[in-house]
């Protein structure tokens, strides 16, 4: 096996551990191999890739595509460290507005699977950090949304309380608001 898969508090979030080969050269390892994943139950086949970096105290999120455009992403932190966030928005989930929240970094070069029906961000712990993620969805942007990174229903324990947002980022609404609109 090139990986250990663990399921986090949310078990259908999973945290992929890759099998790291060092030497006095470098590293290498496998990043994604679809017969380990689909032994472990991730079967979902990624169409596109993602590529970002951003500064020291940069939270992007809370992110998700609305149906029928949901997306499942399978995220890692290439250079730097992140503090990333899953929070669950399946209705019918006995974890419905729960979150659960790991380190990803290029030291411990951990990968998160995040299924569809969950919002996702990620706040920058390092000097920057680029963050690379696969999609099982086309990014669509009419089914854009979002909510609010510091939800107080969500209680989500940033390690920064003053974090850099985008302008969009800003205005998010809160969970129940976005229930409200229907976008959940």
């Amino acid at each position: 096996m090139s990986f250990d898969f663990e399921r986090l508090e949310i078990a259908d979030v999973i945290l992929i551990k890759p099998k790291v080969f060092e030497d006095e050269r470098g590293f290498f390892m496998e990043t994604y191999k679809k017969s380990e994943f689909e032994k472990f139950g991730i079967t979902t086949e990624f169409v596109q890739d993602n590529h970002s970096k951003s500064k020291y105290g940069v939270l992007r999120g809370l992110h998700f595509q609305r149906k029928p455009f949901e997306q499942a992403k399978l995220v890692r932190c290439v250079k730097g460290k992140i503090f990333d966030v899953a929070v669950d928005l399946r209705r019918n989930s006995k974890t419905f507005g729960k979150y659960v929240s790991t380190i990803l970094s290029e030291e411990n070069k951990n990968i998160l699977f995040i299924p569809k029906g969950f919002a996702h961000g990620f706040l920058v712990l390092s000097e920057f950090a680029e963050v690379i993620y696969k999609a099982d969805n086309e990014y669509n942007p009419s089914y854009e949304a979002g909510i609010i990174w510091n939800d107080e229903d969500l209680k989500i324990e940033w390690p920064i309380k003053n974090p850099i947002l985008s302008e969009k980022d800003r205005k998010w609404p809160s969970l129940k608001e976005a229930i409200k609109r229907g976008w959940i």
